[in-house]
């Protein structure tokens, strides 16, 4: 298949990378020349503008920061689309941005599957994202080839904006969840009890999850190299705060999580992988 991939960050680049690997054939773009560089090297072909990566190509992707972003680059998608172009977005945006610009692509005759995936960098490189994709059966369909490059969990969730639905409570699930597990550590270290025994028991119960079989050992090792970073989970729970506003949603777990978040970027751990809320909480309980 031809394909044409925008956004070449840390998920866009190996993600992009493995449709390479599965024999399609992709022209990429991104603001930055010199992160094309890499899939130049493997066989893609560059394009000059989100336009010029829709030319000639059956499907085309986009993995970038936000929603305006999204809205941008698929402005000049639909500018360069032939009849039957399938345009996909991958990124974790608003499930009312993601509907607003479905219609404004099928305006222009374009069809748009928003497909926000889980799993992080190592996800990406390994090709084992899941994929939650919202949009047509037969856009789901035609993107379905590249997605099986990426990902292994791949579900057609509904209409036009359910994948980012699914991706949003994603993002409260493991959000939660990671917030969970530095809080049950943070708690056995200050009852001066071994976090990492406190971890083994944990997982032979009720209380196993993989944020705590995976994040929990990277908490031991203080490993906060990001895969994904903080300031990208705050996003994600500033989306669902705004959905749930919208819809006169109750929800106080993800507001305490989002607060959270919010103060990590605002203490400087922005960058730092989201397990280094734990980092946080020993801050603020003087275990730092």
């Amino acid at each position: 298949m031809k394909i044409g991939f925008i956004g070449l960050g840390i998920m866009g680049r190996p993600m992009a990378l493995n449709l390479i690997k599965g024999g399609h054939q992709v022209t990429v773009w991104a603001r930055r020349t010199e992160s094309m560089r890499p899939l130049l090297d493997v066989g893609a072909r560059a394009a000059v503008s989100p336009a010029d990566a829709a030319q000639g190509n059956e499907l085309v992707i986009s993995m970038v920061a936000d929603a305006p972003d999204v809205a941008e680059v698929m402005r000049g998608v639909a500018s360069g689309a032939e009849p039957g172009l399938v345009a996909v977005d991958m990124s974790t945006i608003a499930p009312a941005a993601a509907r607003q610009i479905g219609l404004d692509l099928a305006a222009a005759g374009v069809d748009f599957v928003d497909a926000p995936v889980s799993g992080g960098e190592v996800g990406a490189i390994a090709g084992t994202l899941s994929i939650m994709a919202g949009g047509s059966e037969a856009g789901f369909a035609k993107a379905k080839p590249a997605f099986e490059c990426m990902g292994k969990n791949i579900v057609h969730v509904g209409e036009s904006g359910a994948g980012q639905v699914a991706k949003a409570a994603n993002q409260i699930v493991t959000g939660m969840g990671v917030l969970a597990v530095a809080e049950a550590f943070a708690f056995a270290a200050k009852n001066g009890v071994d976090a990492g025994k406190v971890r083994e028991a944990l997982l032979g119960g009720f209380a196993y999850s993989k944020i705590l079989e995976n994040h929990g050992q990277r908490m031991l090792d203080r490993n906060f190299k990001p895969g994904f970073k903080s300031w990208m989970h705050e996003k994600d729970l500033n989306i669902v705060m705004q959905t749930a506003h919208q819809l006169g949603l109750c929800l106080p777990g993800s507001a305490a999580t989002a607060q959270m978040f919010n103060a990590m970027v605002g203490s400087g751990l922005g960058e730092e992988d989201s397990i280094a809320v734990l980092k946080l909480l020993e801050r603020l309980s003087g275990q730092a």
